[in-house]
C-alpha cells in the first residue's frame, strides 16, 4: 500500500483484527498485606549473611515511593534527602519520569534505618547494591527477594486465617500499590500522576475509581499506615502500632 503496489489493503477491517484481552493488573490494597510483605522481607534479611535490612528497605521503597524497579536500583544516596523528605528520581523513559517523590513518614523511617546499617552510604553509592557494590539485577530482586517474601507473607497470613496476597505480585505491582496509597491519603489524580511519572491518566484513574469505591474502612487503614499512626487490621478490633520511630529491621 505504501508503494502503491496493491489496489487495496486486504488486511484492513474490523473483522480481521485479532481479539485481545486486557492484562490483569495486580497491586496490594490492604494495610495488613503490606505489613505482612515487609515483615517477610525482614525475615529474609535476618537469614542473610550480608546487607541485612536492604531487602525490607527495597520493597518499602517500591511500595511507598512508587519507583519503577529500574529507577529504584539506580537510586544513589545523593538522591535520598531524608531531611527534606524527597527522593530524586532520574527517570529515563519520559520527561515526566524525571521527578521528585515525596517521602512519607513510614518510608523515611525505613530508609533511615537502612542508611544507618549500610557500610558505605556515601552520596555516590547505590542505595541498593550487591556485596561488590554493583547494581542489583531485576531478575535477582524478583527471584531472591520478592517471590520468597510473598511466599513467607502468605504463610503467615494463612496461618492467621487471613486472605493471602494476590497471585502474580511483581515489582510493578508494588508501584501500582503506591498509587492506591496516595489516593487513600486523599491525593488527587494529577498529583498521583506527577509522583509516579505518568503522562497518561488512564491507570491513575482506574486505581482511583477502585480505591474510592471501597466502603470497608481500608482507605483509612492505608492512610494510617503511611503516616505512621495506629490502625486496626481488617477483621480485628485491636489497634496495631505501625512503627514510626522503631524500624523493624532484622537484627
Amino acid at each position: 500500500m505504501e508503494y502503491d503496489l496493491a489496489p487495496r489493503n486486504v488486511a484492513k477491517g474490523r473483522r480481521r483484527r485479532l481479539p485481545t484481552t486486557t492484562p490483569r493488573r495486580t497491586w496490594i490494597d490492604r494495610a495488613d498485606h503490606i505489613v505482612a510483605l515487609l515483615d517477610a522481607a525482614a525475615a529474609l534479611d535476618a537469614a542473610a549473611k550480608r546487607h541485612r535490612g536492604q531487602r525490607r528497605a527495597l520493597l518499602a521503597t517500591l511500595v511507598f515511593a512508587g519507583l519503577r524497579i529500574s529507577e529504584a536500583l539506580a537510586l544513589t544516596w545523593r538522591d535520598v534527602d531524608l531531611a527534606r523528605g524527597v527522593l530524586t528520581v532520574r527517570g529515563t523513559k519520559t520527561d515526566a519520569a524525571d521527578r521528585k517523590v515525596t517521602v512519607e513518614p513510614v518510608l523515611r523511617d525505613e530508609l533511615a534505618g537502612w542508611r544507618a546499617r549500610a557500610r558505605d552510604a556515601e552520596p555516590g553509592e547505590l542505595v541498593f547494591r550487591t556485596a561488590a557494590g554493583k547494581r542489583l539485577s531485576v531478575s535477582n530482586v524478583r527471584s531472591r527477594i520478592l517471590i520468597p517474601a510473598v511466599e513467607i507473607a502468605n504463610e503467615q497470613l494463612e496461618a492467621g486465617a487471613q486472605q493471602p496476597l494476590q497471585a502474580g505480585i511483581t515489582p510493578h505491582s508494588l508501584r501500582r500499590t503506591f498509587a492506591s496509597l496516595l489516593y487513600a491519603i486523599g491525593e488527587a489524580p494529577p498529583y498521583v500522576m506527577a509522583q509516579m511519572g505518568h503522562t497518561s491518566p488512564a491507570l491513575a484513574l482506574a486505581i482511583y475509581a477502585k480505591c474510592m469505591d471501597r466502603r470497608d474502612g481500608e482507605p483509612e487503614r492505608l492512610k494510617a499506615l503511611v503516616k505512621g499512626i495506629d490502625w486496626a487490621p481488617m477483621g480485628t478490633s485491636a489497634a496495631s502500632r505501625v512503627p514510626e520511630t522503631e524500624v523493624r529491621l532484622a537484627l
